[in-house]
């Protein structure tokens, strides 16, 4: 398949026009977004650290190994 080789110029004006399309978020929009998913990251953290927490003391008391 042969493409259509476009001009530099013309491509960056057709970048400019599509660009213009786009619905950009608020920085309010913006900040809310972030803080949740930082506050997910956070949560998860807490989940895993626990968890693996709690299957590496099962571990130990199963296989009576680490003391």
């Amino acid at each position: 398949m042969a493409s259509k080789t476009t001009n530099p110029f013309v491509f960056l004006q057709q970048v400019r026009s599509e660009t213009a399309k786009v619905t950009w978020p608020s920085r309010r929009e913006t900040m809310i977004s972030t803080v949740m998913v930082l506050a997910f990251a956070l949560i998860a953290m807490i989940f895993f650290f626990t968890a693996d927490q709690i299957m590496g003391i099962a571990v130990e008391q199963i296989l009576g190994i680490g003391r």
